[in-house]
């Protein structure tokens, strides 16, 4: 944890935001005082990022009426789209041999996976159905239900794009499941393999990170990591803390992230990026 004092004399020009967990509430929303907030923040001249492990097609419509959002970071960094218009100004891939792997291992484990191509998450239909039927024990069944197209056969959609896939989303029904899996996910070579929520594995290219994405973006705008604050909640946002000049993490932040922050606010549920926006960045 860094000086609050020290933190206070930063001048903020980026706000980088995770969404789930972190600056949406526990029921998938935007409060009113968040969303004025990003205005406001975005009226005092800060670009706002979102950075996100949702595909583009996942980003809510409510999210995109926020005036003054311009980026979106979506697929942990696979790509950083303009917000309004989708379009993808960068993009990094997993390499077609991890993607491969992925297939072995879905077929050894019995996994579930979700499938990122173009800026959608496509999921095999019997794994659809399923939490339909049952719901999600992990995650909101209504948001997995409205962000995912089932497919007949989602691995073999996968190999048929190989060489534009943007993200593979392991999901295990248990926790047990997920530790005897883990080595293995974690072997898969050229990848990067992180986790947004408890019973997940995210599979990305070798460079593929939020913070790699950051670094583009700061670059190409010409502003110094030391003037980027992130906020998350989450092991894939913990890079982009380390990287920013104010890394936020959340009260419910979860998997060590507040052993990698420099500050900690409130809840999710308690305007906590709101919060940390108005002292770093508005300065009140």
């Amino acid at each position: 944890m860094k000086n609050e004092a020290d933190l206070l004399k930063k001048n903020i020009k980026m706000v980088a935001l995770d969404l789930d967990g972190t600056t949406f509430d526990s029921s998938g929303s935007l409060s009113e005082r968040t969303a004025r907030t990003l205005e406001e923040a975005a009226a005092a001249g800060a670009h706002i990022v979102v950075s996100t492990g949702r595909s583009y097609a996942s980003l809510p419509e409510h999210l995109k009426k926020v005036t003054g959002i311009e980026y979106a970071i979506t697929s942990n960094g696979a790509h950083v789209n303009l917000l309004h218009s989708g379009e993808q100004i960068y993009s990094d891939f997993l390499d077609p041999h991890a993607v491969e792997r992925v297939a072995e291992l879905k077929a050894e484990t019995g996994a579930d996976i979700e499938v990122f191509i173009d800026g959608r998450a496509y999921v095999d239909e019997s794994y659809y159905e399923d939490v339909k039927e049952n719901g999600c024990e992990f995650r909101n069944a209504d948001y997995v239900l409205w962000s995912r197209r089932p497919v007949p056969d989602v691995a073999a959609l996968m190999l048929e794009n190989k060489d534009a896939i943007e993200n593979v989303n392991f999901v295990f029904r248990t926790l047990e499941l997920l530790d005897e899996a883990k080595p293995k996910v974690f072997a898969i070579e050229n990848a990067s393999i992180t986790s947004s929520f408890l019973s997940n594995l995210e599979v990305g290219g070798p460079n593929t990170s939020k913070k790699t994405a950051l670094l583009w973006l700061t670059d190409r705008l010409g502003i110094s990591t030391d003037e980027l604050m992130c906020c998350g909640d989450a092991p894939n946002d913990m890079a982009m803390l380390e990287l920013a000049g104010i890394g936020v993490a959340v009260a419910n932040a979860w998997g060590g992230l507040k052993d990698h922050a420099d500050y900690i606010t409130a809840s999710n549920d308690d305007d906590g990026v709101a919060l940390a926006i108005e002292k770093f960045v508005l300065k009140r």
